[in-house]
């Protein structure tokens, strides 16, 4: 397995995370099996958020963890927070409850990675400065970050916070390439040219921030990946996995890992073979051709 430093950090992950948002669907022995599994390919970073199934996710995952104590060695967490209903909220109060609470559904002492989930337009960037100095001085957090955040706002919080942000984690996949097509677009009046996210990925490679692609098999809310709706990219996947030896799938994420941005894929998967087959994907490394290839098979015209 790959791996890869987030941002400025010395937090070696892999370049294949597990997304635990359904998580809490499963029994504790039902999530101890997808857990060790992934343990086992070297998937040992693991991504959750306080809303996933209303803090059901991560009380599953804290009873792995109960179950056997000395798991959580061997683990990476990274979780999420400042989502409330009707609200998003990067309140004092809000937040440091909200850690709280993770640690107790996760049963754990310390997170290694708390990203803010999504921006508050109320946000006070000294009072989150002085969350993440709590955070951090209590041990309570080792590492911090944001997720679906443009350059500027990212800037606003980086003027307070004295903690490097290494994490951003942003909605990226072969049907999802907002990231890019803005870049390649660049003075033309094509829609694909409208700058939606103030040209994340440069300014994160400028500033050491890792973007981490969640969503990396969907278009919108639909699994692109085999679907029949979806035919050119499924047979561009196909003939490119046939020379790899991987499945659509992983072809998918190989195409996320394959940007010199060194993006991390979070995959959000609860069935073992499923992440067996995407972990294929982590060594693999396609050609600049073939990336241009799915990109235009996607549905994407070069200007």
């Amino acid at each position: 397995m790959k791996r890869l430093f987030l941002g400025k950090s010395e937090l070696l992950v892999p370049n294949i995370g597990l997304g635990c948002m359904s998580m809490g669907k499963l029994s504790p022995e039902e999530a101890s099996k997808v857990i060790n599994n992934a343990l086992d390919l070297e998937i040992d970073f693991f991504d959750l958020a306080d809303i996933y199934g209303g803090g059901k996710a991560e009380e599953t995952f804290g009873k792995v963890i109960e179950m056997d104590p000395s798991i959580r060695e061997r683990m990476l967490i990274q979780s999420k927070a400042g989502i409330r209903k009707g609200s998003y909220d990067f309140s004092k109060e809000h937040l440091l409850k909200s850690v709280d609470d993770i640690l107790k559904r996760l049963q754990t002492d310390y997170l290694d990675v708390l990203l803010l989930h999504r921006p508050d337009a109320l946000v006070e960037p000294e009072i989150v400065a002085e969350v993440f100095d709590e955070l951090e001085k209590s041990g309570k957090v080792r590492n911090f970050g944001v997720s679906n955040h443009n350059p500027n706002q990212i800037e606003l919080l980086k003027r307070y916070v004295k903690q490097p942000l290494i994490v951003n984690q942003m909605q990226f996949s072969v049907m999802h390439t907002g990231m890019v097509d803005a870049g390649i677009n660049v003075n033309t009046k094509f829609d694909s040219g409208i700058n939606r996210d103030g040209e994340i990925l440069d300014y994160s490679r400028l500033e050491d921030i890792t973007l981490q692609a969640w969503s990396p098999i969907k278009s919108g809310g639909d699994i692109f990946v085999d679907n029949e709706n979806y035919p050119e990219v499924n047979a561009k996947l196909k003939e490119i996995g046939e020379r790899y030896g991987l499945s659509n799938s992983a072809v998918a994420i190989a195409w996320i890992l394959r940007h010199p941005a060194n993006i991390q894929a979070i995959v959000g998967t609860m069935t073992p073979e499923r992440l067996t087959d995407y972990a294929k994907a982590s060594e693999v490394r396609i050609t600049h051709d073939e990336w241009y290839e799915i990109y235009r098979a996607a549905g994407n015209k070069l200007p």
